[in-house]
């Protein structure tokens, strides 16, 4: 089975993004279903996995309609920080994310994608969902 994996590397303060079968060029994460129909993330930071097995709840803990709805806002924050370099770090925020909610990604990839965005804030010390702390 191939799975498409978009590779999602982090450094001491600094994001890059390499997809495998898209390059553009501008800085920009795009997500594509492979032949089976299956999308996956990977990210490459072993302070990530420890996060999705130690501190994160378990994938079925929310539906994948909660980890949608979470996403597209998500998404959208994000996005919104990539476009303010002089507010936000752009160093953090150095990669925007192609993701449409009319894409049926799996429950899975969800789950990894709202959990990515869990790992930065819990990481780096944002809010990107705007509750507090």
């Amino acid at each position: 089975m191939r799975i498409l994996f978009c590779f999602i590397f982090f450094s001491f303060y600094a994001c890059g993004v390499l997809n495998s079968n898209t390059v553009t060029d501008k800085n920009e994460l795009k997500f594509e279903e492979t032949e089976d129909g299956e999308y996956d993330i990977i990210v490459l930071d072993g302070q990530y996995d420890y996060f999705l097995n130690a501190i994160a709840f378990p994938e079925n803990f929310y539906s994948e309609s909660y980890y949608k709805n979470k996403n597209i806002f998500l998404v959208n924050e994000w996005n919104y920080r990539h476009t303010q370099p002089m507010r936000y770090d752009p160093n953090l925020y150095e990669v925007s994310i192609d993701y449409s909610p009319h894409i049926d990604y799996g429950k899975t990839f969800e789950y990894k994608l709202y959990n990515f965005f869990k790992f930065i804030e819990w990481k780096y010390g944002v809010d990107l969902d705007g509750r507090p702390r």
